[in-house]
């Protein structure tokens, strides 16, 4: 039974800049630069008929390639931080790819999404991190940003239950019409 997700892959400039932000938080596991993405929809765990069909389906979208980029470093948790993430600066076509995903996997029969969509790479997992050292080292790294990038496919992506993200095995690719 395979874990499966949608996501859009970085170019490697963009994950080593990433990179460079790794380190000086204690309590953190850092996510290794091969698993960075950006998580489009995350389908869990499903039988390999539903996995079949979604990759079929996935097969008929067609959308525009675009460019996007990266903006600040943040986390999720609030008081009680659990990652680091990199911020993604969304984009109408983002939202669209993203919102084409969401409908298709509820048309097969999937759960929708209750999280709003907030586009992000994942850098670290933090387990028992302060909010005070979070707020430190957020207000050293805060500003990252990247130029933007493009954004020629998305993929169907595979993973064992983990606690660290990874490692991820590509199933499909799916180019952006041109």
């Amino acid at each position: 039974m395979p874990r499966l997700f949608t996501a859009l892959e970085l170019p490697s400039d963009i994950t080593f800049s990433l990179s460079l932000l790794r380190g000086g938080l204690s309590g953190a596991r850092w996510i290794d630069q091969a698993n960075y993405h950006i998580t489009l929809r995350f389908i869990g765990d499903i039988d390999d008929r539903t996995a079949d069909e979604i990759a079929n389906q996935l097969a008929r979208v067609s959308r525009p390639r675009f460019d996007l980029s990266l903006d600040g470093v943040g986390c999720f948790g609030g008081r009680k931080p659990h990652s680091i993430y990199a911020g993604v600066r969304s984009s109408p076509a983002l939202r669209e790819l993203q919102a084409e995903h969401e409908r298709l996997v509820q048309r097969i029969g999937l759960e929708p999404e209750r999280r709003k969509f907030t586009p992000h790479v994942t850098l670290a997992r933090l387990r028992g991190t302060s909010e005070p050292d979070v707020a430190d080292y957020l207000a050293l790294r805060g500003s990252f940003g990247t130029t933007p990038f493009p954004v020629g496919r998305f993929v169907l992506l595979s993973s064992r239950a983990s606690r660290g993200g990874g490692p991820y095995v590509m199933e499909e690719a799916y180019p952006l019409a041109a």
